[in-house]
């Protein structure tokens, strides 16, 4: 549908913005004020007959005070599971009876007050965005994940014995000889283009893995995968298929990003921060191509994992939600997000003391190019820009601050990310580049600390405040924002390059965590 307004605008641009302005000129000002630019422009540019999906935000959405909410775990997750899924019970009756009567398909969200529409027409779109209880209507675009992922780094790469860079340059290897913390008790989620859970180096720390008689490798993907591509995205076909009731992966991407947390095959390929943490994932993209709607539907599996084919109303267990979510990837105010796709989302998941983990994204190195979401948003996040782990210095590549969303210093931290060495699907290694492979050492790195301490758990702000002071302190000259010479934190590298000895360190010694 942008392509279509695109070549519309190129072709015919007099005669569709005449047709523009009699469509707004037919709308009350109240739904043209609720809808979001892209929203406003598929509507623009569909006939009566077309549809297409939109994402309805009500106005009444849950909110929570550190008084009411339990500080342990689970019982943190379960009381804020338990209050958004009551109050997206009640609120979205009106909403629902509606979209009943007219017949239309939906998927109901918690995690945030949401609910995607599918097949629905634009006189239905400017009547929903009419209604007193909805605040905004946002489109549902397909984004690509081309932003986020960089393939370099060479063909298949055989097996290689030893320590891989990354984790000497944190000093991850030293946590484990020195201070004896692999990760063990800790659960890490991550969203991306699925997981080949057979791998040799990340197979043992799937949660769903067990052994059976003779050594034999069992799998219980109950509470442990999620797909959220249920049907094709983009009209093409896929590898691995469609509403998968276990875990593939048709890109790579995930594969390698898991195998940088947790992965080691006991025989040498020791390439992940935490390898005795376990990982549970989701599929959020068909082949690289995703939507808000399918990044959403993971975070709402995350907050409280259900069974294969099960509801997340009815179903979920808050229990056994991940400590951490890694997220590699984002979406592009180029292709359609607004930015603040996620903003209450983000929000609700760190209520439940589920620490989120972004990607800043690939868009370096001119300042401002921390744009997309989830990254920009620096509230509810915790954002990883790239550096070579051989020396230090910031990737080209890697984005830089200030926000444009909310004009905050970005990135949070900065992680090796160039030649990054990992698992790819089919018992394979190879090295890929991009803040996609810098924000799972983070990932990893934070399993360690909340292994070492696990008083912690839950306590998102104070996890990332012993980051922070433990980092290795980087300036730049590089003048983004209002940086200086000798300013910490930066526009490049934030508070300095991740310290995992130091970090694991302070949460076990200090009694100020």
């Amino acid at each position: 549908m942008r392509n279509l307004v695109w070549m519309l605008c190129a072709t015919a641009g007099v005669t569709l913005f005449t047709a523009s302005l009699q469509i707004q000129a037919s709308l009350q000002p109240t739904a043209l004020q609720k809808m979001s630019v892209t929203m406003v422009q598929e509507v623009e540019a569909m006939t009566a007959d077309e549809t297409t999906e939109a994402l309805v935000y009500l106005k009444d959405q849950a909110e929570f005070s550190a008084e009411e909410i339990p500080q342990a775990r689970p019982d943190r997750n379960i009381y804020v599971v338990n209050k958004l899924k009551s109050h997206a019970n009640e609120s979205q009756a009106e909403l629902l009876e509606f979209l009943d009567q007219k017949e239309l398909e939906y998927k109901r969200f918690y995690v945030a007050n949401i609910v995607l529409v599918k097949n629905i027409d634009r006189d239905t779109i400017v009547e929903i965005a009419e209604m007193g209880e909805v605040r905004k209507v946002l489109a549902n675009p397909l984004v690509t994940g081309t932003h986020y992922f960089r393939h370099e780094g060479g063909d298949e790469e055989a097996a290689v014995a030893g320590i891989e860079q990354g984790i000497k340059a944190i000093g991850a290897d030293r946590v484990w000889s020195e201070l004896g913390v692999y990760g063990e008790g800790i659960v890490v989620g991550g969203q991306d283009t699925g997981v080949d859970h057979k791998h040799p180096a990340i197979a043992k720390q799937y949660r769903g893995y067990s052994e059976g008689r003779g050594g034999q490798a069992q799998y219980d993907h109950d509470y442990n995968w999620h797909d959220a591509i249920s049907a094709p995205l983009g009209g093409g076909s896929n590898d691995c298929g469609y509403d998968l009731q276990e875990p593939c992966d048709d890109n790579g991407h995930g594969t390698h990003t898991v195998g940088t947390i947790v992965g080691d095959d006991g025989t040498g390929n020791q390439i992940g921060v935490a390898p005795k943490a376990k990982w549970i994932g989701c599929r959020n993209m068909d082949a690289g191509d995703g939507r808000p709607s399918t990044y959403i539907d993971c975070f709402q599996f995350f907050m409280a994992p259900f069974p294969t084919g099960g509801n997340a109303f009815e179903s979920g267990d808050a229990s056994k939600a991940p400590h951490i979510i890694n997220n590699s990837w984002g979406c592009p105010k180029s292709e359609g997000c607004e930015g603040n796709e996620f903003v209450e989302v983000l929000a609700n998941l760190k209520a439940a003391g589920i620490w989120t983990v972004v990607s800043a994204g690939n868009e370096g190195p001119s300042c401002s190019t921390i744009k997309d979401g989830p990254a920009h948003n620096s509230a509810t996040t915790f954002s990883v820009g790239a550096v070579n782990g051989r020396n230090g210095s910031v990737t080209f590549f890697s984005s830089r601050g200030p926000s444009r969303f909310d004009g905050a210093i970005g990135p949070d931290i900065s992680a090796p990310g160039q030649f990054v060495r990992s698992a790819v699907p089919g018992g394979g290694y190879r090295s890929f580049s991009g803040t996609s492979m810098a924000g799972p050492h983070m990932a990893g790195m934070g399993a360690l600390m909340l292994s070492a301490n696990k008083e912690m758990i839950g306590g998102v702000d104070s996890l990332q405040s012993a980051v922070l002071e433990t980092a290795d302190a980087k300036t730049t000259s590089r003048g983004c924002g209002s940086d200086t010479s000798t300013s910490v934190p930066n526009n490049v590298y934030g508070y300095g390059i991740i310290n995992a000895f130091k970090a694991v360190q302070k949460v076990l010694f200090e009694d100020a965590l």
